[in-house]
């Protein structure tokens, strides 16, 4: 059977049942037969093992959203502004990667310069969602989406600042975890260039993967700590103030009854219009966050989507935010750790998916309740493993 997870690859490279070569050549196979999904900017293919079997991400392909500088590799976050632009240093998360052995794919496509939430709009052309060509991708971090639900790569290193790591995982049926502020380093996003307050204020660098599980890997691996031990009989509250049109609804509501099996749940309303785009007064808002919402639960859940994926036609109509933030984006306003995992794949809506919302620095207990929805619900790929 093929490696599942990361542990599961780890362990059959650290056994000698596969080598890394093995696993470039695959995962290079992997990346000519999806060339059409435009997942990529720049392919590295890059073994930062050093030869070294035992390091923590050793053969493990993983990619970077094209906004994190990359020494001697272009950093273009998808603007034609920047379509030559060659750092000199490593982003200092691209600097854990490589200290962690990955196998580096390359630079994920996106939303030019992160500014939608569809990554139609690129210098190097639109990403295309792998489950459902005609549907959007999402964004801004389409690309890492994409190559992941693709089976390209298992993990990617990706922002969020209005929900555009969770987003797109949710168009793709993946798994976007954003931490809670602070918990992963920012430092070497297009380092140098000029940056709005708000978007510094909002943006999370965050992390794709095929499962929360995975994502839990990856953020042992990229976060400082030490982190709150996880919460093990999390009280729930299920978000009653969401917004979702009516099929979105009834597939929310039919998950969350699964929900209840896991956890005593009760309803709660969550302050979404008060996040707004002015970081005035966001950092009392965050102080307060924790006591206001999670005086008495652990956890919130809410769905990830407000409508069906729309296709490629009704986003290019609609406009640079044609999937709505509605539900992502408070968590980015109040600094909260938030994961959007897939629940179901609907002909009619494309991959359905619910986001489990934590307090500032409760990041494992989000994971792990994501980790026990996903044994009721395993994640699958959208096209055949790699190996």
């Amino acid at each position: 059977m093929p490696p599942q997870t990361i542990a599961e690859l780890r362990r059959r490279i650290e056994m000698n049942e596969l080598s890394i070569d093995d696993v470039r050549r695959a995962i290079a196979a992997q990346l000519d037969a999806h060339k059409d999904l435009n997942a990529f900017i720049t392919v590295m293919l890059e073994d930062t093992s050093r030869g070294t079997r035992n390091l923590p991400l050793a053969g493990v392909p993983v990619a970077i959203k094209d906004f994190f500088d990359t020494a001697g590799v272009r950093t273009t976050a998808g603007a034609p502004q920047f379509a030559n632009r060659v750092p000199t240093e490593d982003a200092a998360l691209v600097k854990r990667l490589k200290q962690a052995g990955a196998l580096i794919v390359g630079k994920t496509n996106m939303h030019a310069l992160g500014m939608g939430t569809t990554s139609l709009e690129s210098h190097f052309g639109p990403v295309r969602n792998p489950r459902m060509k005609d549907r959007v991708a999402g964004g801004s971090s389409g690309g890492s989406a994409a190559a992941v639900a693709s089976g390209i790569c298992f993990a990617t290193v990706d922002t969020d600042a209005v929900g555009s790591a969770r987003l797109p995982a949710a168009c793709c049926g993946v798994s976007g975890f954003k931490p809670s502020y602070g918990a992963l380093s920012s430092k070497g996003i297009l380092e140098g260039e000029p940056a709005d307050a708000a978007i510094l204020a909002l943006n999370h660098p965050s992390i794709t993967a095929r499962s929360a599980e995975d994502a839990s890997t990856m953020f042992s691996i990229l976060a400082d700590g030490p982190h709150a031990p996880a919460t093990s009989d999390p009280r729930v509250g299920m978000v009653g103030n969401y917004s979702a049109a009516d099929a979105m609804k009834r597939a929310f509501q039919a998950a969350a009854a699964s929900i209840a099996q896991l956890a005593s749940a009760v309803e709660v309303m969550v302050p979404f219009s008060e996040a707004r785009f002015d970081p005035s007064g966001i950092d009392s808002a965050r102080a307060s966050i924790n006591e206001r919402l999670f005086s008495d639960i652990d956890l919130i859940v809410l769905p990830t989507l407000v409508d069906p994926v729309p296709t490629v036609e009704q986003a290019k109509q609609a406009g640079s935010q044609a999937v709505a933030p509605a539900n992502t984006f408070f968590a980015n306003y109040f600094g909260l750790p938030a994961i959007s995992i897939p629940i179901k794949m609907d002909d009619r809506l494309g991959p359905v998916a619910l986001q489990v919302v934590g307090p500032r620095g409760g990041d494992l207990t989000v994971l792990d309740f994501a980790r026990k929805i996903q044994k009721r619900c395993p994640p699958t790929l959208a096209s055949p493993h790699p190996f």
